[in-house]
């Protein structure tokens, strides 16, 4: 059994109590003991490899609640297309995977891919160790109407042919449906309150999904696609920025059973894009103007009625790269009045619950699986620290080691 021994670090467990000294023993890939040395002393462990976290911070891994994988630009690397060949698209989605592992997110819940089976590909490549990645739910090209739709699969109209499109993602392996349900203003000014289906295929959608053990996820804009959602049995609702008050209500009744991602990444970068002279991007940055504005608002008001809000910001376009996800949490704290600790909380404790494994993702406790980080500082004093790769210590995932720490390790007297 490999025994790894991290001490003389300050625990941020993802509960949301204040970070604590203390010391984390990890067997294989799990966590097998949480000490606070002040109360519980020193974990004796003959034979583990010790790594001297020289005060830093040790938190569970961050967890995306919006990736897009397949969206093609990075921090690493300025992709201006957003459609690529195939072969180029599939190279995107594993650098992108690799470059969200970098950036301290230890798993990610996928709202949508831009090709059929691309993250089935390489959730499977991840999962059999072959290439670096996060913990991914895959999912596959948005299912919007017939005309509509943003891939190239024509899906159908009508309650059998929803159906059959969820029934066909449940046999090639995805893990959840996304269904654009409302439109999107930056795309088409004013389509946000567009309503692209009928009541009757969403909850054709909705039965099929249950009856084939599968998530539905939505993109949500207008009030009343909101609620066509949470009638239908979505479990994620992203968006949901003209939410009325009988939305709001009705997500509130289902706050043990969904979660809320605002996506607030993409509209403060669609704001504060500088593209060249040949690309016009004032309709979006029209329209990103009162997103904000409302969000202020609404978010606010969710977290104060119990509703799970997460992170997840929409992250791989040119000017909102994969691997700057971090950011969505400093954006919680200065616009929806989130604190740091909140905020943490948020992108790891509710992050495990969302990928549906809140007993072993997300907290720093006995029995859960070693995804974690050891950070240069304090986040629950400055979260902006986790948008800083060289901030990020060491990246751990299933008890092993991404990024190892750069002091010396030591093994323990038997």
């Amino acid at each position: 059994m490999a025994r790894t021994l991290i001490t003389n670090i300050q625990v941020f467990d993802g509960t949301g109590r204040a970070p604590f000294a203390g010391e984390v023993l990890i067997e294989d890939n799990r966590i097998a003991r949480v000490a606070a040395t002040a109360s519980e002393g020193r974990i004796e462990a003959a034979d583990a490899t010790v790594i001297d976290g020289a005060g830093a911070t040790l938190m569970p891994g961050l967890i995306e609640a919006h990736a897009h994988l397949s969206w093609p630009s990075s921090i690493e690397r300025f992709i201006p297309e957003f459609i690529l060949p195939p072969e180029e698209q599939l190279l995107a989605t594993v650098r992108n995977a690799r470059v969200l592992l970098e950036s301290g997110f230890t798993s990610a819940y996928s709202a949508g891919a831009l090709g059929e089976r691309i993250e089935v590909v390489v959730r499977n490549e991840i999962d059999g160790g072959w290439t670096p990645g996060p913990r991914l739910r895959a999912s596959t090209i948005e299912r919007s109407p017939e005309g509509e739709n943003t891939g190239e699969i024509d899906h159908g109209r009508g309650p059998e042919a929803m159906k059959a499109f969820v029934k066909h993602c449940k046999t090639i392996g995805i893990d959840q449906v996304k269904l654009v349900i409302s439109g999107e203003d930056a795309l088409l000014p004013g389509s946000s309150q567009h309503i692209l289906y009928t009541e009757e295929e969403v909850q054709a959608a909705g039965e099929q999904a249950r009856e084939s053990d599968i998530w539905l996820s939505a993109h949500t804009q207008a009030g009343e696609a909101i609620k066509m959602a949470l009638r239908a049995g979505v479990r994620v609702l992203y968006h949901c920025t003209y939410a009325d008050e009988e939305a709001l209500d009705l997500l509130e009744a289902h706050k043990d059973e969904i979660f809320v991602a605002p996506a607030i990444g993409v509209i403060v970068a669609t704001l504060e894009a500088k593209p060249p002279p040949h690309i016009d991007m004032t309709s979006m940055k029209e329209a990103a103007v009162p997103v904000v504005e409302k969000c202020k608002v609404l978010i606010p008001e969710l977290k104060r009625r119990g509703v799970r809000v997460l992170p997840g910001g929409d992250y791989g376009f040119p000017f909102n790269p994969n691997g700057a996800n971090a950011r969505d949490l400093q954006h919680f704290v200065d616009l929806f009045g989130y604190t740091p600790t909140e905020a943490l909380v948020a992108a790891t404790k509710l992050g495990g619950e969302l990928m549906g494994r809140a007993d072993e993702l997300g907290l720093v406790e006995p029995g859960y699986l070693a995804d974690l980080l050891l950070v240069d500082g304090d986040p629950t004093q400055d979260v902006s620290i986790l948008q800083r790769r060289d901030r990020l210590l060491m990246i751990m995932k299933d008890g092993k080691m991404h990024k190892a720490p750069a002091q010396p390790v030591a093994r323990a007297a038997a």
